[in-house]
């Protein structure tokens, strides 16, 4: 599915929660994605009107904004719905960077639409767009060892194996991101999936 009116306009929103205590935490992995885009475009993360940190760059011929919403991760959706109605871009322009507890510490999967894995980023994104078209880049976290530990388990930093392991994905993730924009999902899925 393409958007030809608004095709070279993008926005890419990396999920986590604010503060230093979330910094570098499972659940942020989407954050440290838009940091290494904003490092590698120069970037620099804004607070605007959107409840987000939000900067636009252009890669290539496409403008991208970045943005990190600076809402708690179950009331991202409030935040990718202002950035969605500033920048004028279609669901089918707007790439999720997340964390997911369904695939193994480290692995990277791309995907359009589909479930929400029970990810309260995901669905409150959902519920504010009225859609779930949009793109979402996947970056494994690995699952706790119950379920009572899922809470705990998101906010918790990496082992120092894994962090090594995360910082070769969330490298992977941003090359990804750029692959899409560049080439479109299903050129980038045959290449990172």
């Amino acid at each position: 599915m393409s958007n030809a009116a608004g095709s070279n306009r993008w926005l890419v929103v990396g999920l986590g929660n604010p503060g230093p205590e979330y910094e570098k935490t499972r659940h942020n992995v989407g954050v440290d994605v838009i940091e290494l885009l904003a490092q590698r475009y120069g970037a620099r993360l804004k607070k605007g009107k959107e409840r987000a940190l939000v900067d636009e760059v252009r890669f290539g011929m496409a403008r991208v904004a970045l943005a990190v919403p600076m809402t708690y991760m179950n009331e991202s959706g409030d935040a990718v719905r202002r950035l969605v109605h500033r920048y004028g871009v279609e669901t089918d322009h707007v790439i999720v960077v997340h964390d997911e507890l369904d695939l193994p510490v480290a692995a990277l999967k791309l995907k359009q639409g589909g479930g929400l894995a029970g990810h309260n980023g995901l669905r409150s994104i959902k519920s504010h767009l009225h859609d779930d078209g949009f793109l979402r880049v996947r970056i494994g976290i690995g699952k706790p060892q119950s379920r009572e530990q899922g809470a705990d388990h998101v906010l918790d930093r990496f082992s120092k194996r894994d962090r090594t392991e995360i910082e070769v994905t969330l490298e992977q993730a941003a090359d990804a991101v750029e692959a899409i924009v560049a080439d479109g999902i299903d050129a980038a899925m045959n290449r990172y999936n």
